[in-house]
């Protein structure tokens, strides 16, 4: 699939290279049309120029001739001068008459002679002008014969790495033309073996669909004859059904609510530092309060950047809560997000907030333009800011009223149609692109205000350090803001189409009631569940049993020997203990008879002292009340506590009964007692033990059941994930082997009409070029 991806892209790259050589060897081929036409325009002046060169060197050859001929005349008739005036001086006397015929003779003579002698310098100056044009017209014509001639030389060039060029090409195209024959050999033989594997599916396809159809129809007889009413036919009827609950939708819509609580929290900052930051900078600039007092409406805008936290931190708030309401055992859609109206309300707080502010930052802007410290450049930054800054609130604007539109269904279910919850996601997304838009412009606009606002003279460190910290805090805000409106157009589809869910097969969207009643029943299905999840008995693991095998054959005469030992230990602990349990009851009672004889010595002592005392009293009813003092004496009850419980004993002589009698029924009493207490905590320990290796038996085979459960699961869904993929795979190899037979098909047709049609280009391109070197050579 790469390989033909591949093979594609390279066609598509020479296609287009070929168009571009096309469309120059068209404008080439214009080129040498003109040049060519040029040449022989310029061949028909050279020829014309050469036969006006022919007839003046004619005319010149005549004029040197006759020139010839008159100075050979000149020279004549000076000769003959000289004679006739030697002849003269002899007979100069002898002949008058002859002399006057002499005289009218020279005057002929030097007139003929003036005239030769003009004519013969007109012929010399128009035989000079001549000379200087031809010259000047055969440098003109060899200048511009050299011009052609270089001219055809690089157009030979150029139609000779053409035609290299073409012969490259027609080769790389020949030799793709022999791979892409062997490969579509081997795809067809591919598509032989899909065609192969696309039958034996279909035949198990229609094997399936033969059982399923089966299945269909007794489920059908099932339905009809068992279920007398199927509301899920109606939508009316089916929106009154409970839907499933989504729990993957859940978690991912948690898992998203988690990704918007950081990028809020980072918004937040953003926002927190910047108006910390302005609220530092007014202090400052244009006037530093620490100075001078500054102005009435930079103290009111610095008094309300103050109170930035109040209404910034409940965003940070409201979408902690939103977060917190999403969970796995919960619904959520717009209709029960309720929490997202606090939300929105917090928003519009902070919209009041920035509405408030707006006006004082706009002032405080056109405040510091009017100072004689801003120049020219410094206040275009401050205008573009106030703009900004107008159009960073509307924004806000935009954002809460869509905000505010998405909170109404958990309130108004009848405030915002279904049909519209995918206009007002697609305007949010629109609207947070719009504001990284606005605060990157004031990201660029702040940093130029700035660095001017550094080359103002009176500019102090502290200014310099609140814009470095202000400008740090706009393109943290930028960031953050650009990152939720990425976070939101990539998430767009998720929001729109999963938001809000209903019964199986049905158009209605989910109410609060039915996600309440849809809750109460998962809560049923998850407790049945549990109930129905038994467990096993308790048995050795197969492995760990076959290990041991050895070991617990050896070892059972052995546990049988050990057990006879403990049950032996045993039985004496236990008449050890009896009668530990018979001496300590022994030691209790000696215990009392003591505590008994010292009363009894105690009773005597009193009671002759009592007696001493009535015979030295004087008054008798003192007398009386020691009488009742000893009486009432011996008659309290003493109180006797050891291991085994409390007794109470009266030391009244008369009326107790007898003591060994009842000592002897007490320690009857205890001592089947104890032994039937020592009896059952034995057996109970017993019990106490094997249940606990039970227990811890129990365990391990449960851990390792859940253990080979999990593997299993996984098998099975990465045996699941194996058929449903090699499914697709077969689909998509069919497809695309389909695709790429049908495409190589019409790209080879192509690639056949473009070979021919560079083949007639490039034939027609040497009939040209050879055209042009004939005509070249004949010149």
């Amino acid at each position: 699939m790469a390989a033909a991806a591949e093979l594609q892209g390279k066609y598509q790259k020479l296609a287009q290279e070929y168009s571009k050589l096309r469309a120059q060897n068209q404008v080439l081929k214009k080129g040498v049309v003109d040049e060519q036409a040029n040449s022989a325009s310029l061949k028909e002046q050279v020829k014309m120029k050469d036969q006006s060169l022919r007839k003046l060197q004619q005319e010149m050859d005549s004029l040197t001739f006759r020139n010839q001929q008159l100075a050979k005349r000149v020279e004549l008739l000076q000769d003959e001068l000289a004679l006739s005036e030697a002849r003269g001086k002899k007979s100069k006397k002898s002949t008058e008459s002859s002399s006057q015929l002499s005289q009218e003779q020279k005057s002929v003579f030097s007139e003929d002679l003036q005239k030769k002698i003009e004519e013969n310098e007109r012929l010399h100056i128009l035989f000079f002008e001549a000379d200087e044009q031809h010259k000047r017209l055969e440098a003109e014509l060899r200048t511009r014969l050299e011009v052609l001639e270089t001219d055809a030389a690089q157009h030979q060039a150029v139609v000779d790495g053409l035609t290299r060029k073409y012969t490259d090409t027609i080769e790389k195209l020949q030799n793709d033309k022999a791979k892409l024959e062997i490969k579509s050999q081997t795809l067809e033989r591919e598509a032989k073996d899909c065609r192969l594997r696309t039958e034996e599916c279909q035949q198990q396809l229609k094997n399936l669909q033969a059982a399923l159809g089966s299945r269909l129809e007794e489920s059908l007889c099932i339905i009809n004859e068992k279920v007398p009413f199927n509301d899920t036919r109606s939508n009316r009827y089916n929106a009154l059904n409970v839907p499933l609950h989504n729990r993957r939708y859940q978690l991912k819509l948690r898992d998203l609510a988690g990704q918007a609580l950081a990028f809020v929290q980072e918004l937040v900052t953003a926002l927190l530092n910047f108006h910390t930051y302005t609220e530092q900078k007014v202090q400052i600039f244009p006037i530093d309060s620490a100075t001078d007092t500054i102005s009435p409406l930079n103290q009111k805008f610095s008094q309300y950047l103050h109170e930035n936290a109040s209404y910034v931190r409940p965003l940070e708030e409201g979408m902690l809560h939103l977060f917190e309401s999403i969970t796995e055992d919960t619904v959520t859609v717009l209709e029960t997000a309720v929490k997202l109206k606090a939300f929105s309300e917090h928003l519009t707080s902070y919209l009041c907030f920035l509405r408030k502010i707006l006006p004082y930052q706009l002032k405080s802007l056109e405040e510091e333009c009017e100072s004689s410290l801003c120049t020219a450049a410094l206040r275009a930054r401050n205008m573009e800011l106030h703009r900004d800054m107008k159009r960073l609130t509307a924004v806000f604007e935009k954002l809460q009223t869509y905000v505010s539109l998405l909170a109404l269904p958990s309130t108004k279910p009848e405030g915002l149609l279904r049909t519209n919850y995918n206009f007002v996601f697609t305007n949010i997304a629109t609207s947070l692109h719009g504001f990284h838009d606005i605060l990157k412009d004031i990201s660029k606009h702040y940093s130029q205000k700035a660095t001017l606002e550094q080359d103002v003279p009176t500019a102090t460190q502290k200014l310099i350090t609140t814009n470095d910290c202000i400008l740090s805090s706009v393109v943290a805000l930028t960031n953050g803001v650009g990152k939720i409106a990425s976070f939101f157009s990539n998430n767009l589809d998720h929001f729109t189409t999963s938001l809000s869910y209903g019964p199986k097969a049905g158009t209605e969207f989910i109410s609060p009631l039915s996600a309440e009643c849809m809750l109460q029943y998962k809560k049923k299905a998850v407790a049945y569940m549990k109930s129905l999840k038994k467990p096993c008995a308790a048995s050795v693991p197969y492995e760990e049993a076959l290990a041991n095998r050895r070991v617990l054959l050896s070892s059972t005469e052995s546990r049988e020997g050990l057990a006879q030992q403990v049950q032996q230990s045993l039985e004496k602990i236990a008449k050890l203990e009896q009668e530990k349990e018979h001496w300590m009851l022994e030691a209790q009672l000696a215990k009392i008879k003591l505590e008994k004889e010292n009363q009894k010595l105690k009773n005597s002592l009193s009671g002759h002292l009592t007696e001493t005392i009535q015979e030295r009293s004087v008054l008798p009813n003192v007398a009386e009340q020691k009488k009742e003092t000893t009486e009432k004496g011996p008659r309290e009850p003493i109180k006797s506590t050891s291991l085994i419980g409390m007794l109470t004993i009266t030391t009244d002589n008369e009326k107790a009964p007898d003591v060994e009698s009842r000592e002897d029924l007490i320690k009857n009493h205890y001592m089947a007692r104890i032994a039937e207490l020592t009896s059952h905590l034995q057996l109970a320990d017993s019990k106490s033990v094997h249940f606990h290796a039970e227990c811890r038996a129990l365990a391990k085979r449960l851990s390792l059941a859940e253990k080979s459960k999990e593997s299993l699961t996984e098998e099975l869904k990465l045996a699941s994930q194996n058929i449903s993929r090699l499914q697709d795979e077969l689909m998509t190899t069919k497809r695309s082997y389909e695709d790429q037979l049908s495409m190589m098909s019409d790209h080879l047709c192509s690639m056949n009409e473009t070979l021919t049609k560079q083949r007639e280009e490039i034939d027609t391109l040497k009939m040209t070029s050879k055209g042009n070197s004939k005509k070249n050579k004949n010149r």
